[in-house]
Parts: structure tokens; sequence; C-alpha cells
């Protein structure tokens, strides 16, 4: 393989197109490293780059890399470059967080940075931010700014905009960024790219220099929901070294699991969304919830007062005084180093005292509680990313106000102790990229990324301002662990049939066990379905008819739980419901809802529709 290959002649960087074209030998990670190392010195400086691995290193690395897959080394980020936010630790690059003076070069990669290195995948450098990561605007940085991919006299997002700007414009495959009010979510939107936000302790932040350490966690910038999804996957997992990292780290997955086919998503009144006067954007996420309702979802709207007000708590409340755990040093001894908007607010972060931090701490207790009311009858919450997007000169004028606007649908997810992956969702009307969120509980991130894969699928034809087509539907993800899906071995299958579907008011009880929906399917015809009375919420029960006794197919799903979830799962199955063994129509059986025969005496037959849901669209409650 020649090294001399052109970045353009890469194709694009996203996991799939590279990694079958390392396996078909058409290009290798020494030629994809030199081309991207060739391609970054022709922009010069351009604002996303603050520094870059030599050249002479990362082929180096390549190399090694090459040397160990053929030896038959496991590597499922096979010679993948990425860029790491400069608040994030590479050995021997120096971390600068957007402020020189605050400049150090680590002896040691920040743990996340250490996984996915060790997965195989190459870092290119360190790329631009707003200085510590203090803002959503992407221009408070002495570095310069990165152009936003799509019009240049726009914002490109912030804090994480060198992250988001460098897989927008196809420098590399996937970045880190880090997320504590919207960082990981604002520079996604604005470029066309995916943003996932963790759930907080799941990817650790060890070697991650603060903003607020309570709220922050490492997010990561793709080209498609598979990509970013894989990718945190393979960086999540508990570290000792994290107070903030939690044991759930090394159980729950993050990869993309399948979405199911009918589903209950939160949306705001559309009165109490604020899009601060941008008709381009209301329409654009009008256009946004209508696809999520041809994709099978009703919506339900949600009052959006406790998110809100646990959104304006980051800012517009004590825990910004957290900040200063980073920048406290040199707001006393060099201010000047500081950048005069971050001097600012790090002035302003000084005046908060320990009563109001323990008040704002209980509020924001009080807020959990009814955002969880809130959320517990839909499978996620719908949101804009941004309200609106502002030029990078309306912004000089009016930094505060206007950064603290493009927080109003981000600033809540972290406070909440919430989950969320940011999606593109076509264009505006103008040509600007448009994004939405989909948001839910701590540990449902794979779940909230299969609802945000297919959106982005149905909304977008191509990914970041590649111009590569972005596939109507996706694949299989390469398998970034040995058990990643909802099918894995040590997971075990129910069959539902009616409260627990998809969308239905029981579904949460399988979503916050873990589960994870694996495919719609029908029982083979030797089952009724009878409508019972009394239950609330509405049930229907399966009985398997008798050998002189017609049954028919019927409707269900396929879940899946983690072992020691399922046990308590059954164990909470009311009567005359149980749990036994449902024969499938291919032959199959597997464990699912079954139906005493006593309780249908004074149920109503409804079998003729073939399922539960088929009933409820054509039929009165009972």
């Amino acid at each position: 393989m020649q090294d001399s290959v052109d970045l353009r002649g890469l194709g694009s960087l996203d996991l799939r197109s590279l990694g079958q074209r390392y396996d078909r030998g058409d290009v290798d990670p020494r030629a994809v490293v030199q081309a991207i190392a060739r391609h970054i010195q022709r922009r010069n400086d351009d604002g996303v780059w603050i520094s870059v691995a030599p050249i002479e290193q990362l082929t180096a690395i390549a190399d090694d890399l090459a040397r160990r897959r053929a030896a038959g080394e496991r590597l499922p980020l096979y010679g993948v470059p990425f860029a790491v936010k400069d608040n994030i630790d590479v050995a021997g690059l120096p971390t600068t967080a957007g402020c020189p003076a605050f400049a150090y070069t680590p002896a040691a990669d920040a743990a996340v940075v250490a996984r996915l290195k060790a997965a195989g995948a190459i870092v290119i450098g360190k790329v631009n931010l707003d200085q510590f990561a203090t803002g959503l605007v992407g221009v408070r940085s002495p570095y310069g700014v990165p152009k936003n991919s799509f019009d240049a006299r726009f914002t490109p997002g912030g804090s994480s905009s060198g992250s988001a700007v460098s897989v927008a414009s196809g420098q590399v495959s996937f970045a880190l960024g880090t997320d504590t009010a919207g960082s990981g979510r604002v520079p996604a939107a604005y470029n066309n790219i995916v943003g996932i936000k963790p759930s907080l302790g799941l990817l650790s932040t060890s070697g991650v220099v603060p903003a607020c350490r309570s709220f922050d966690c490492v997010s990561v910038f793709a080209l498609t929901v598979a990509d970013g999804a894989q990718v945190a996957e393979l960086a999540r997992g508990f570290d000792a070294a994290d107070p903030f990292s939690r044991p759930e780290a090394d159980g729950l997955s993050l990869a993309l699991q399948t979405a199911p086919p009918s589903f209950r998503y939160g949306v705001f009144p559309e009165a109490e969304l604020d899009f601060c006067g941008d008709q381009q954007s209301r329409a654009a996420f009008a256009a946004a919830t209508a696809a999520m309702r041809r994709l099978g979802g009703t919506p339900v709207t949600i009052a959006p007062a406790p998110f809100r007000e646990a959104g304006a708590l980051l800012y517009g409340g004590p825990f910004i005084a957290e900040r200063l755990e980073a920048t406290g040093d040199l707001l006393a001894k060099n201010p000047e180093a500081l950048l005069p908007v971050i001097r600012t607010l790090m002035e302003q972060a000084a005046r908060n005292d320990a009563a109001t931090a323990f008040r704002a701490l209980h509020r924001l207790r009080i807020l959990k509680r009814h955002a969880q009311v809130a959320l517990a009858g839909v499978d996620f919450l719908l949101v804009p990313t941004a309200p609106t997007i502002y030029t990078v000169e309306a912004i000089a004028a009016d930094p505060l106000r206007l950064n603290f606007t493009l927080g109003t649908f981000t600033t809540f997810v972290n406070l909440l102790d919430l989950a969320a992956v940011a999606v593109p969702a076509g264009l505006r009307g103008d040509g600007l990229p448009f994004g939405v969120t989909v948001v839910g509980a701590f540990g449902q991130d794979g779940r909230l990324a299969g609802f945000a894969d297919r959106l982005h699928r149905a909304t977008s034809e191509t990914m970041g301002a590649t111009k590569a087509p972005l596939a109507s539907t996706v694949g299989a993800p390469a398998r970034a662990r040995e058990t990643i899906s909802a099918t894995s071995d040590d997971r075990l299958p129910i069959a539902v049939v009616g409260a627990h579907l998809s969308g239905q008011p029981l579904n949460h009880q399988l979503t916050d066990a873990g589960g994870g929906f694996v495919r719609a399917g029908r029982t083979a015809p030797a089952y009724r379905l009878f409508a019972l009375p009394d239950t609330s919420p509405p049930k229907p029960g399966l009985v398997r008819t008798g050998a002189a006794e017609q049954g028919v197919a019927i409707d269900v799903e396929v879940w899946s739980l983690p072992p020691a979830a399922f046990g308590a799962f059954v164990a909470r199955v009311p009567p005359p419901l149980a749990i036994g063994k449902v024969e499938m129509e291919d032959g199959t059986r597997v464990s699912g809802f079954l139906c005493e025969p006593y309780a249908v005496a004074r149920a109503k037959d409804i079998s003729s529709f073939g399922g539960w849901r088929a009933y409820q669209n054509t039929s009165s409650p009972i």
C-alpha cells in the first residue's frame, strides 16, 4: 500500500466503510494516518487542532497494529483514527484545556483513551475547545475558532468544537469530547453528526480536566449512531481511580439495541418550546416529531417544569462554583491567563456559599423525583438539541446570554442523571444542520441509541459534511465485546403479549430492569387471546388450546433480560398471569406470559384480532 494516498481517496472514515476497506486490503492503517497527517498540515492553522502526533510516531503505531492483527490479536477498532478534546490526557501530548498557562504534558493516557488504544484505535492529536470546557458556543479559545462545517459564519458549537468539526469534516472516524451542560451534543447538532452523552459514571473521567466534576462525562462524536455506541461500549468500564465511576459500568451495555416497532415518546407542549424566535428550527423539530410518529411512535405530552428548573441550577445556581476546581489557582494568581468571558464567569462562581449549594442539592433531589415520574410512562423524551444557531458575530456581541440560551434543552440532562443521544434530523430550510436529542433514564444508553439510529436514517441522507451517503438501514455493528447484544448468551429471552409490549404502560418494567428488544414475532397457531376483566392497566391472557380446540397465531415481542433481573421480573408477575414456555411460529419455545385457564371464564375472546395491539387499535377500552 502506497503511503501517498490522499485523504479524499480513502473514502468515508465511518467504522463500517473503513473496516471493509481494511478487510479487502484496499488500504492499511499506515496509509490512513499518513494521509490524515498530511491533510492537517495542508489545512494549517484552521482552529481545529491544538497538537498533532508526529507522523513518524503515527506510522510506527500503525505498523505495530498491522503486525498484531496479522498475529491474530482481536482489535475491534483496528486502525481507526480518532481525535481527543484537549481537556483529556493523551500521554506525550500537552493538555491545555484551551489555556496555554495551564498546559502540562501527561505521562499516562486518560482511562478512556487507554481503553480505546487497546482496542486498536489511533490518536491523531488533540483538538480545540471552549477554554476549560466552559461554553456551548465553540468560540472561547486562544487557539482560534473551528469553522462550522456547513457555514463558517455560524458557531461550530462548544465546548467540544474541535471534536465535532474533526469528525464532520471527515478527518477522523470519531472523537472524544466532554459533556457537562451539552458540550457533547450542541456541536454535534451544528455539524450534522451524532453525539453520545453516556450515563454518568459509565465512562471513566480519570485523566480529564474537570469542569463540574459532579456532572462531567466523556462523550463520543461519530458519523453514525452505531459507530458512537460501539466506541462508547469499548470505552466503558468501572475505574477505581475515579471516585465518580459506578460499578454498573462493568455490566451495562452501551451498544446499539434494536428499537421496537411501537413506542411512546415524551415531548414538551409546543407552546412551551422556546426556539428563540427561530422559525426554521421550529419547523425542523416539527418534521422530526412527525418522522418519529411514522416510525411507530406515539407522542405523550410532558410538563417541562422540573427539567427547566434543574437545568437552570447549573449556570444560574451555585453548581458553577465547582468549576473553580480547575481554574481557581489561575483566577487567584494569574487571572489574565483566562479569557475575559471565562474570567467573568469564574469571578461569579467564587461568590457562591455552602448554604446556597446545599439548598440547590436538596432541590435537585426533588426535581429528580419529578422527572422520574414524568418519564415513567414513555420510552424516551425527544427535544431539540439546541433552540437555534447563532452567528459568530452575534455571539461576540452578547456572549453570556446567547451561550445560556443554547443550553435550553441540554443542561438538565446531566443534573438529572439521564442519558442522551444527539442525532441529526436533516437540514433546515436554510441548509443549516438541525439535530434532536433522545433522552432517557440512567443505563438506557443502548436502547436510546436504537431509537436515535432509526430517526437518523429516516431523516438524513449524508454523514456530517462529508457528502458520504448514510445507509437507510444499518446492519449489525461489529461486536465490541463478547456479550453486548440483547440476545447474548448470558441474557434470557421472554415473550410478552400485552401490557409489557413496547409503547404499553408496563414496558418500563422491562427497560428499567435492563431489558432489550430482540424481535417481533408470532406464536404457533395453538393459542387463544382474551381481554381480562378488572385489570389495571388492561391486560390480555394468552391460553394454549387443547387438542380439540382451534387455536390461532398471536403477535408477541421477544425481549431479553439479564439473569438476575429475569428472576426479579418473574416474581412480580401477578396471578392469574404466569411465566411458562410459549411455542413460537418457528417451533422454538421461549419463556413468556401465559394465563391460567380459570381466569378467562368471564373474559372476552379477542383471538380474531391476532394480538393485543391490534385489538386496542380497533376496540374501545373494556
